[in-house]
């Protein structure tokens, strides 16, 4: 069982053995330190590198929301839960990228959601990871009778015609009679998003979405004349992926 490194910071003792009880139910949970104050913490958490720190809001000197910002400037980061009294900071947390926002005195069940909410998570991170470890470095493309590798990267889009696909990068335009379903399966963990079920785009050469109509939107790409159609099936991923 693969442990979660977990540190525990707070001014009040009664809070943080409380905490540590509560987390000791989890038996995937190591607490590797309980921290009486942000700078204390803050020390800690560069030399112990947790994966998952709670915190408290309300600390003398330095605040919980002061060291959380601090936080985000560190190459490795971990996952904040604050653990507070007082409900009123929850959006400001929000703003420093606090995973959770849990309320004293602690509710088992709703620690326990959290710590759920933290392990699926992770999951889909080393998911994701795994998909790119695995992924293909070039694809084999047969043009003319002759074999191209092209580099996944490279590719602006790829777009269903009739029988054929067109693979379309900044030099070159290939067609081949593989079809989009089979390419998306054999580029996972590259960033390709489907637009349309005849498009897929890559994400990292799309500069905004233009509305069209009936809740369809144009995709405009970076350096491209051309837009793309996003249908209203995939739309909605999409403006989520963008935060639009």
């Amino acid at each position: 069982m693969t442990k979660i490194k977990t540190m525990i910071i707070d001014d009040e003792p009664h809070s943080r053995d409380e905490l540590s009880h509560l987390l000791s139910e989890h038996k995937d949970i190591e607490v590797i330190d309980r921290c009486t104050d942000a700078q204390s913490g803050l020390v800690s958490i560069m030399n112990k590198e947790p994966d998952l720190v709670f915190l408290d809001i309300d600390m003398p000197k330095i605040n919980g929301l002061e060291l959380a910002s601090s936080l985000n400037k560190l190459k490795k980061k971990p996952k904040v839960i604050f653990a507070t009294a007082h409900e009123q900071y929850a959006a400001k947390a929000f703003r420093v990228q606090a995973f959770d926002y849990l309320l004293k005195p602690f509710d088992e069940e709703e620690l326990s959601e959290a710590l759920s909410r933290y392990r699926d998570q992770m999951d889909d991170k080393e998911s994701d990871e795994r998909k790119i470890e695995s992924r293909l470095t070039r694809l084999a493309v047969e043009d003319n009778e002759e074999i191209s590798y092209i580099d996944p990267n490279t590719i602006i889009y790829m777009a269903r015609e009739e029988r054929d696909t067109v693979i379309r990068t900044r030099e070159k335009e290939y067609r081949l009679r593989t079809p989009l379903k089979d390419l998306k399966q054999k580029l996972a963990g590259y960033p390709f998003v489907q637009t349309h079920k005849s498009y897929l785009v890559n994400a990292a050469e799309i500069a905004g979405l233009i509305p069209w109509f009936n809740g369809a939107y144009q995709i405009k790409l970076k350096g491209v004349k051309e837009e793309i159609p996003a249908s209203r099936t995939y739309v909605r991923a999409l403006r989520e992926q963008f935060e639009l």
